[in-house]
């Protein structure tokens, strides 16, 4: 089965088994919604490809894993949306959920996903119990505070704030979550998968702040110069297009060193480099240059 049509799996599993006990329809259609159809769903995707490379053929840890990662990225997208945040009418091509749903069952929806991704990392691990603490320890690290997707959020609203501190919890506490909990699914010493998590992470941060700048809204599904609209953080805002694109292909060089020693190297570094091809495309790479 190909990795992606897995997850898809995964995931819907994971909705229908919140749709079926009788809710509320529109809070259902609504969380179906900012889950389906997804985008590259790198994290899982990265989630399991570590487990992988470190000799995990099938694990349900890490599938369970890369489920509530993917549940938690959706639900924090259903937020980043809100009229309270960036206001985006767009997202993957389709109407955000508030733009869809309306704005209370929008931020419902993504606390309803959030609730859900715990509840799949309890499912997942009934086999394994002894690993739930420590896989409970990285997902939530990798949300809240200090610097966890919240802390990256809440980093808007401040008036000071460090370019690098803001991506590394923005965007690269779900990735250090993601090669943590995969290395965790294959038993192997989790801590020294989360640095390629981080700076991967950041690259990603940086492609995203590069497409913000220069990329063409209808490929991107979303609209762009929302970051210079709203004074956000950015990579090309302070670095410039020029810049940006080379602190992001050091962070994808930085990505792969990053990779610890294991029989999936060659795999991973594939992965990474086919997924900066992709990020940042040649028209892109030719507007930055």
């Amino acid at each position: 089965m190909e990795l992606l049509q897995l997850i898809d799996e995964l995931l819907m599993d994971a909705v229908v088994n919140a749709e079926i006990r009788g809710g509320p329809p529109t809070l259902g259609a609504a969380m179906r919604h900012a889950v389906f159809p997804g985008g590259a769903r790198i994290r899982p995707r990265l989630c399991i490809a570590v487990a992988m490379a470190c000799g995990e053929t099938r694990s349900a840890t890490a599938e369970a894993a890369a489920t509530a990662i993917e549940l938690l990225h959706c639900a924090s997208l259903v937020h980043d949306d809100l009229p309270c945040f960036d206001n985006a009418p767009l997202r993957r091509g389709l109407p955000s959920v508030h733009a869809q749903f309306g704005e209370r069952i929008a931020i419902l929806a993504g606390d309803a996903l959030i609730v859900l991704a715990f509840q799949m990392l309890g499912r997942g691990l009934v086999a394994v119990p002894e690993r739930l603490p420590a896989l409970l320890g990285i997902v939530a690290r990798a949300v809240g505070m200090p610097n966890g997707i919240c802390a990256g959020q809440a980093w808007e609203s401040e008036a000071q704030v460090r370019l690098g501190e803001y991506q590394c919890a923005k965007t690269g506490a779900l990735f250090a979550a993601a090669t943590a909990a995969g290395a965790l699914a294959a038993g192997a010493d989790y801590e020294r998968w989360r640095l390629l998590g981080e700076r991967l992470g950041e690259a990603y941060q940086v492609a995203d702040d590069v497409q913000d700048a220069a990329g063409d809204p209808a490929l991107l599904g979303k609209p762009i110069g929302i970051d210079q609209s709203l004074g956000r953080p950015s990579s090309a805002r302070e670095l410039g297009l020029r810049g940006a694109l080379e602190r992001f292909n050091h962070l994808v060089e930085a990505s792969v060193a990053a990779i610890p020693e294991c029989a999936g190297r060659a795999q991973l570094t594939a992965l990474i480099r086919a997924e900066a091809l992709r990020l940042i495309p040649a028209d892109v790479q030719a507007r930055a240059a």
